[in-house]
């Protein structure tokens, strides 16, 4: 196909993406999470870590039928100490900015010094176009010199951002996705911008085609028009993986996140620090 040819479909995957995700608004309104509903604390000490979720579509930052959302009040529920953790929507991707800068600027003087920047300890994960917006917010932070420690995209789609190359900036990254659907497709391989400074822990395929996931607190629209998407966002096999990564990230010693949540079996966390993996079958990772 030409590269005109290319572009328009593009673009025409794009518009037809927006329509979709435009009928997730209902009656969220555009409003959206503010500074003031923020719970963490600022600044943070020198040895805590912050974790910020984005969700997805127009959905809202505290809808807690989200995966992002879920995931997150799970980890919260865990009470590790020196460990924060915050949701906002994809578009607020500023306020994510202001707000990492006021957590990491401990003498409060208005800017991140050397010391602040590269003691930054800081989580990114999302869900869709909050996947596409983790990978644009490390990239702003990059040009402000703020190291990332992990991020995990879950099925990215990146309508004007490219989710596909990691920026320098980060440590460790992941990718999880599915290509069962027939408008909306999660980014399928993920690839470091440096090799020799990020390492991309995990490319992992999930198969919706015969996996059956419960769908029955979803809105008609999104059972109707992205069933793998959507499957994806309820899927808590999904969940279970990215907790585990994040939680390998902030837990050196595996038997205390056993202790705390004694519902997950622990063969990926044990090896995430060490082995990159990718396409594993059915979602699960292949061996170590």
């Amino acid at each position: 196909m030409s590269s005109r040819g290319i572009l328009k479909g593009k673009l025409f995957y794009s518009a037809v993406i927006a329509v979709l995700l435009s009928l997730q608004i209902g009656c969220a309104g555009f409003k959206g999470k503010q500074y003031h509903d923020l719970n963490t604390p600022t600044a943070l000490g020198g040895d805590q870590t912050l974790i910020l979720g984005f969700l997805g579509g127009f959905e809202r930052w505290d809808d807690e039928s989200r995966g992002v959302r879920k995931l997150a009040i799970k980890i919260d529920a865990l009470k590790f100490p020196n460990v924060h953790i915050e949701t906002l929507e994809n578009r607020k991707r500023d306020l994510a900015i202001k707000f990492i800068q006021n957590t990491f600027d401990r003498d409060q003087n208005g800017f991140l010094d050397d010391w602040e920047r590269n003691s930054a300890r800081l989580i990114l994960y999302g869900h869709s176009l909050g996947g596409a917006a983790v990978v644009e917010i490390s990239r702003e932070l990059k040009k402000m010199g703020v190291p990332i420690l992990l991020t995990v995209q879950i099925d990215s789609v990146g309508l004007v951002y490219d989710d596909h190359i990691i920026p320098s900036n980060v440590k460790r990254a992941a990718n999880l996705f599915q290509n069962d659907g027939w408008i909306l497709q999660g980014e399928d391989e993920i690839e470091p911008e440096n090799p020799n400074k990020t390492k991309v822990i995990a490319n992992i395929k999930f198969d919706y085609r015969d996996k059956n996931i419960d769908m029955s607190s979803l809105s008609w629209e999104r059972r109707l028009f992205s069933i793998p998407h959507a499957k994806m966002d309820a899927d808590p096999e999904v969940w279970a993986t990215v907790e585990q990564m994040i939680l390998s990230e902030i837990v050196d010693n595996t038997d205390q996140i056993l202790a705390r949540d004694k519902s997950l079996a622990l063969p990926y966390a044990l090896c995430l620090p060490r082995s990159p993996m990718r396409n594993g079958k059915n979602g699960t990772f292949l061996a170590c």
